[in-house]
């Protein structure tokens, strides 16, 4: 998988992993029971059925107010990951979003260069400014910055995760240099890719990311914010690609015999694929995929049938 130049290559497709956060806004009632083994089974399935990477969030705690909406369950991200890049082969791992302004960037740097080399260069940096005030001031953060300590944080992590054994960086909020970090991570340029739909975040994926992960933004948004990223880096002389991307419907491969929910994407291979190459032609590059399912196996076959039967027809 191409995490560079993707404008040039077929549509990659990604998934948001089950069972590592369980907010009731997507999580499937058999998620509550499920556990390790779950999760290692639906990574390996998405690793065999050739998905380009899959995903894991980030909160370090979540106040009582939110609790009943967000639930408690958020798998830390960096230990999520190195597990599942120890019983998958190739498929990428994605970070979507680590709340990067709630650590110090060397330590954020030497947790994911440490899952980069451990995976043998499969590591996708996702970065969000995070939403809970009360996560950020627990850990001793100013969530009225996040969005500047974000901006320099996306550039001392350049710096951290770079070649260099001992990187430095110079800031508003950050300082440091010569300081060693071994392993560096396996692959040359990490890429980052910037989470988000505000304007800020549309702005900074523009000017700081390789990548733009929107954060839930309706069929009928997206071309707009599409044309406000390529503006702003034209407008700020950036010509490198960058990978747009997209969180689908909820989908359903076949015809169910359940209800689904009115806003799933069901039937035939060939017609869902004729619904997400719409993504295609607006000008994204890479999808986010979540199935509706009842238990572990129906998911895994969800996951092997589109991997088999959709997911080559995306780009016809």
């Amino acid at each position: 998988m191409s995490t560079h130049n993707p404008p040039d290559g077929r549509t990659l497709v990604g998934m948001q992993l089950p069972v590592q956060s369980q907010s009731t806004i997507y999580a499937e009632p058999w998620e509550a029971g499920a556990g390790p083994d779950d999760l290692r089974a639906v990574a390996a399935a998405a690793d065999r059925a050739g998905f380009d990477y899959v995903a894991s969030c980030d909160h370090v705690g979540v106040p009582r107010r939110l609790a009943p909406a967000m639930s408690t369950i958020w798998y830390d991200p960096v230990a999520t990951l190195a597990h599942l890049a120890a019983v998958t082969e190739r498929v990428r791992l994605l970070s979507h979003v680590a709340v990067v302004g709630l650590r110090h960037p060397l330590a954020t740097a030497k947790q994911y260069a440490t899952l980069d080399h451990l995976s043998g260069g499969r590591l996708i940096l996702g970065v969000g400014a995070g939403h809970v005030r009360e996560e950020f001031e627990a850990l001793g953060q100013d969530f009225g910055q996040r969005g500047a300590v974000l901006d320099e944080t996306i550039d001392a992590l350049r710096a951290a995760l770079g070649p260099e054994e001992f990187p430095s960086h110079h800031g508003k909020f950050f300082e440091f240099e010569g300081l060693g970090q071994l392993p560096r991570p396996a692959q040359e340029r990490v890429p980052v890719w910037v989470g988000g739909s505000s304007p800020a975040a549309v702005r900074r994926a523009a000017l700081k990311g390789d990548g733009w992960l929107p954060q839930g933004d309706p069929r009928r948004k997206l071309p707009e914010q599409i044309a406000t990223l390529h503006r702003l880096r034209a407008d700020a002389g950036i010509d490198e690609p960058i990978v747009v991307g997209a969180i689908t419907e909820p989908l359903y491969v076949g015809t169910p015999d359940w209800d689904v929910g009115r806003r799933t994407l069901s039937g035939a291979p060939d017609a869902l694929a004729e619904s997400l190459r719409a993504y295609r032609a607006m000008g994204v590059h890479q999808i986010q995929v979540r199935f509706r399912c009842r238990g572990r196996a129906e998911l895994v076959d969800q996951i092997t049938a589109f991997g088999a039967e959709v997911a080559p027809l995306l780009d016809q």
